[in-house]
């Protein structure tokens, strides 16, 4: 299916007052491209929604600090087009950086909250401050009645779930349920990093998260578990930056079982790839 690839805002929004006019529910998926099987299952969840599905491709630079390297970020448009008609996406929203942010571009959206829990925030300051500017301007370009968020990156969910709320933005955010390999290991386009002996070890997170989950469903101490989990993922090979446990809703610590719902969200690296992964406890 040929699938239509818009540019400008002018051209997005004749297309979204068209299917407004027709009284027709839009969906947004918005990814930074580089497209596998956890993004087509957010089209997916998308065309369940609504009538008209947006995939936007846009390679944030405001959520990359100097240190990382902007320009390798991997870039398959043509590849990712192709898997999109195929879905039957309505619209490609691939706005050049230049729309996004034109020249004298100086406002920036500063969330708190789930965004300074300590956790992606403590190892990339600047992140979330470039997801929610960008997630808050694609909204209100594209102005969806849902967005499609995967759970993977769950402390983003939480952020993104919060900004909609606090700024009376009139979309659901819907999350989407992490799509994983066979083994367990979440989908990722870091995934391709990986050497083959990294990718044997590599689905040693989701499974030390899923014994540490049933751990703790069967009354074991918050902590010692924990402590376990930490120790199983160092032994696989791994440098760990977190594992915890933390309010599913507010990303804030907690102390027991009884402090829940839970979630456990874990990031390490191993080789020279950085992972993360979470499931609810």
């Amino acid at each position: 299916m040929a699938i239509r690839i818009v540019r400008t805002l002018s051209t997005l929004r004749r297309a979204v007052a068209r299917w407004r006019a027709r009284g027709e529910r839009i969906a947004l998926v918005p990814t930074m491209g580089a497209l596998h099987g956890g993004h087509l299952a957010l089209v997916r969840a998308a065309r369940r929604r609504a009538q008209r599905v947006i995939v936007s491709i846009f390679v944030n630079p405001a959520q990359f600090a100097p240190s990382e390297d902007f320009a390798s970020y991997p870039r398959y448009f043509e590849t990712d087009v192709r898997m999109l008609g195929e879905l039957a996406v309505d619209l490609v929203w691939a706005p050049a950086a230049a729309v996004m942010y034109p020249p004298r571009f100086v406002t920036r959206v500063l969330p708190e909250g789930p965004a300074t829990a300590g956790l992606e925030d403590k190892f990339r300051p600047h992140f979330f401050s470039g997801v929610a500017t960008v997630v808050a301007k694609l909204l209100i370009q594209c102005t969806p009645d849902f967005a499609m968020f995967g759970e993977k990156d769950y402390q983003q969910l939480k952020v993104v779930t919060r900004l909609v709320k606090d700024l009376d933005l009139p979309v659901k955010i819907v999350p989407v349920a992490t799509v994983r390999e066979p083994d367990g290991l979440a989908l990722s386009s870091r995934n391709g990093y990986l050497s083959a002996s990294e990718r044997a070890a590599a689905s040693t997170l989701y499974r030390v998260l899923k014994e540490c989950a049933d751990k703790m469903a069967r009354g074991e101490l918050l902590a010692r578990v924990i402590d376990a989990g930490i120790d199983a993922i160092e032994r696989a090979g791994f440098a760990l930056d977190y594992l915890e446990a933390r309010h599913a809703e507010t990303l804030e610590p907690v102390s027991s079982v009884k402090d829940g719902p839970i979630r456990l969200l874990v990031a390490a690296r191993i080789g020279k790839t950085r992972l993360i992964d979470n499931v609810a406890a």
